[in-house]
């Protein structure tokens, strides 16, 4: 009986001893962290202007305008790379698209290094936006098609966390070095990003796409690694790929046909409220709204880069397990009590107040807006986006999204100032409104993609 009941275990014995030796896809992580060099380098250009203001002015003598007009130009550079950006990844593979992201950066920075006057900085400035906005497109889609689907949204994440950790990286450095070092420093992840490429497989769902089928396979056990077994999957991917032949190449309007509705809805509309919830506004001019509230600037800057960065790479592990909409539901939610907060101090300050509770409230409400948007909005529009487009329009409907960010993030930067003008409790009670509705939408339009497969997801996105 005993000998009986040990044959009958062996086999599970054996099969759990198999599923616990399973290789782990190391080419993922390391074909993960190239393109999140990318990401670090899209940092790097984002957080390069604020600590390099005062001296690039002194050096070059350039005037308010000329410096303004100098820190606009990365993001209409990075409007252009958006745009672009999708039918390259389309054309010359999802690597290809990178590594003109990579070469404009490099040409950018050099540019800035070399700069004697204005041109030679504000076409810099110009090429290393295009870079930025590209970067911002391509690697989150590169990042979704080759990872596994257990743990795709934690390594998705992980573009989020390294735009963060180059912005801080930047602006920690740029008080410690000259600006022209600082522009070769933005070098570094540029040129990690474009030697690593040669390194790593092509995306295995791109070189389906383009009937490459011997490297599709290889490059799909190259990255699940030689000894698991991609039948399966590599049988799905092509299935899918096959379905979607038989529809028309996509273009821009194409997006708007019934069938793709549902998915621009959602990456479109999850990209317009992280922007017009006041991000890019609160970030640019934090050091502002520190001064006026009367908190000390370079101690309020210092706590917002480390909680940034602390709370995205936290939120990275639980991306997979609690799931997208969730985190977007408890961001949202933070981000309206931050901006709530906020708008009781400032309008305190406005009518004379409760002095001492001012400048508390205002760090609190800053510090609740930062880490409740690294908790969620900062990097779950980009996952979702980067999964919730068939592969057929999913450059250019991830080029599109992405322009429709950058778009986003110009205008409420460009604003910010006015409506502070106008009313500085009042701005942020606008925030808190668009916060709010962002709720609603996440509630009523966005669905969960965590655990499945790009395939599954479609099935329920485009029924």
């Amino acid at each position: 009986m005993s000998n009986a009941s040990d044959d009958s275990r062996e086999p599970l014995v054996e099969k759990h001893l198999a599923e616990s030796k399973q290789e782990q896809p190391w080419m993922v992580y390391l074909s993960t962290f190239v393109a999140v060099c990318g990401s670090f380098a899209f940092g790097s250009c984002a957080g390069y202007s604020s600590p390099a203001q005062a001296a690039i002015r002194n050096d070059l003598s350039l005037t308010i305008a000329e410096f303004s007009l100098f820190g606009s130009l990365l993001t209409f550079g990075a409007m252009f790379g958006a745009i672009t950006s999708g039918p390259v990844a389309d054309s010359i593979g999802r690597k290809g698209a990178m590594r003109v992201s990579s070469a404009f950066c490099v040409a950018g920075w050099l540019a800035i290094f070399f700069a004697n006057g204005v041109v030679a900085l504000d076409l810099g400035r110009l090429a290393t936006g295009y870079g930025m906005g590209a970067f911002s497109c391509v690697v989150p889609i590169f990042i979704a098609e080759i990872a596994p689907k257990a743990f795709r949204g934690a390594l998705t994440t992980l573009n989020q966390i390294l735009i963060c950790t180059g912005v801080s990286v930047s602006f920690i450095i740029g008080t410690m070095v000259t600006w022209r070092v600082l522009a070769l420093i933005g070098l570094v992840p540029c040129a990690v990003s474009f030697l690593g490429l040669f390194c790593i497989p092509e995306s295995p769902r791109w070189l389906a796409k383009m009937r490459r089928d011997t490297e599709f396979e290889a490059a799909l056990r190259k990255l699940r690694g030689k000894k698991t077994d991609v039948s399966e999957e590599a049988a799905e991917i092509q299935d899918y790929i096959e379905t979607l032949e038989r529809l028309p190449k996509a273009k821009a309007l194409d997006l708007f046909q019934r069938r793709y509705i549902r998915s621009v809805l959602i990456a479109f509309g999850l990209m317009v409220f992280q922007q017009f919830g006041g991000i890019n506004g609160i970030c640019f001019y934090t050091s502002s709204i520190f001064e006026q509230a009367g908190f000390p600037t370079r101690l309020g800057m210092i706590i917002y880069a480390v909680l940034q960065v602390v709370i995205t790479a936290l939120n990275a592990p639980i991306v997979d397990r609690a799931g997208r909409k969730p985190l977007l539901l408890v961001s949202a939610t933070g981000l309206v009590i931050g901006c709530l907060i906020t708008a009781v101090s400032f309008y305190l300050k406005a009518h004379d107040l409760a002095h001492e509770a001012v400048p508390v409230l205002a760090v609190v409400g800053i510090m609740m807006y930062i880490a409740s948007f690294s908790a969620g909005m900062g990097a779950m529009p980009w996952v979702v986006m980067s999964e919730i487009f068939p592969i057929n329009i999913k450059g250019v409907a991830g080029g599109m999204a992405t322009l429709v960010n950058w778009f986003g993030a110009w205008a409420v930067s460009y604003t910010f100032n006015f409506l502070m003008s106008w009313s500085s409790y009042g701005t942020f009670i606008i925030y808190a409104v668009i916060n709010a509705l962002a709720i609603v939408f996440v509630i009523a339009v966005v669905p969960e993609t965590k655990g499945k497969t790009l395939e599954e997801i479609q099935a329920i996105v485009n029924p």
